[in-house]
């Protein structure tokens, strides 16, 4: 049996710019400022890792990056809500995958809310088997926690999971949990972010079950 973990950011949602917006608006409210070059470095991890890597650095107390966390997300949501930026394809290969009898599960380093909302606008609640979300794990992404968690969760070995990442973090995730990395083109990407992954791809309608499992099990 084999199973497929997808990411949220970048993969099942095309949430980059949304996310910048809403870092870039959490930042100012606060007089502090976020570039889009500073955005794109972090891009893929956990919020907290996000805030203490550019403004934090032992300066900001635990309650103070949980408010600014809080209210970042509560922008981004506020902001995809009415226009749910779906992944072309996201929802056919979740459906068409489901229907060959994978387990599928999500492992992204963003909060329930966020996972949540993009599963609901997806319409794949009856698909995704397992959620592991930021608030699961202690260590976020290039560390393999959250998809070994999701394998843990789905019943399925590590080596039978077939990762879609479209970050280097997540990629490096993927492959440190001998998880075989597929690697999305997405915005704010560049083709040598996918230099360690095992599969490139442009679009997830080049994706199929049978492509997948082949490639799991060559």
């Amino acid at each position: 049996m084999f199973a497929v973990i997808f990411d949220v950011d970048g993969v099942l949602v095309d949430s980059y710019d949304a996310h910048f917006r809403s870092w870039r608006d959490m930042a100012r409210e606060v007089g502090r400022e976020l570039t889009s070059e500073q955005f794109a470095t972090t891009f893929g991890r956990t919020s907290r890792e996000i805030i203490e890597h550019h403004w934090g650095q032992g300066a900001l107390s635990p309650a103070e990056i949980k408010a600014f966390d809080d209210r970042k997300e509560a922008l981004y949501r506020d902001l995809v809500w009415n226009a749910f930026p779906a992944m072309d394809g996201a929802r056919e290969l979740i459906a068409a995958l489901h229907a060959a009898g994978m387990p599928l599960a999500v492992g992204s380093s963003g909060p329930p809310e966020n996972v949540a909302l993009a599963i609901d606008r997806l319409e794949a609640n009856a698909c995704i088997q397992a959620r592991v979300t930021g608030q699961d794990v202690t260590r976020g992404k290039p560390d393999p926690e959250v998809f070994l968690l999701a394998a843990k969760k789905l019943g399925v070995a590590p080596s039978a999971c077939a990762v879609i990442e479209d970050a280097p973090a997540g990629i490096a995730a993927a492959n440190a949990a001998g998880m075989l990395s597929i690697a999305l083109q997405s915005t704010g990407h560049t083709p040598e972010d996918a230099r360690e992954a095992d599969h490139v791809i442009h679009s997830l309608r080049e994706l199929s079950p049978a492509l997948i499992a082949r490639w799991i099990n060559p």
